[in-house]
């Protein structure tokens, strides 16, 4: 499965667009929509069709992480939405997460509550983090 054009626009539109490297809330150099890796590091300088590029790449790797973790079938709402939720957390949280285990036991309403437990960077609730989210449940139930 793929994620959806209305998917990408949430991650964009939550991740931002960032063209110089700087460090994110969580302490982690970052650049373009959400980009981090050992590719990035403080001063560095992209353009938007890197970022475009970027942003492609990593997608893959976190659909094939949701599929890969998923055990139930979803829609393409459901799948954008956990895409989603992984690209922000990292595969390994979303592998580990309580999300994980309520949605391959066949409980969607639980586990789309579960999104709203992840508003936290370094411990403390972030309100675009809340945001962020309160759209992806939205988008799981759509």
């Amino acid at each position: 499965m793929r994620i959806s054009q209305e998917g990408i626009r949430l991650v964009k539109a939550f991740e931002g667009l960032r063209l110089h490297a700087y460090e994110d809330i969580a302490g982690i150099i970052t650049i373009g929509y959400g980009h981090t890796g050992h590719d990035v590091h403080a001063g560095l300088t992209i353009s938007e069709e890197d970022a475009e590029v970027l942003l492609r790449i990593d997608i893959v790797r976190f659909e094939e992480c949701v599929t890969d973790a998923v055990e139930v079938l979803l829609s393409q709402h459901e799948f954008d939405a956990c895409v989603s939720l992984a690209y922000n957390i990292g595969c390994k949280a979303f592998a580990a997460s309580t999300l994980l285990k309520l949605l391959n036991a066949g409980n969607k309403k639980a586990a789309a509550d579960q999104f709203l437990r992840w508003d936290k960077a370094r411990g403390k609730v972030v309100a675009g983090l809340t945001k962020r989210r309160q759209a992806e449940r939205e988008l799981f139930h759509a």
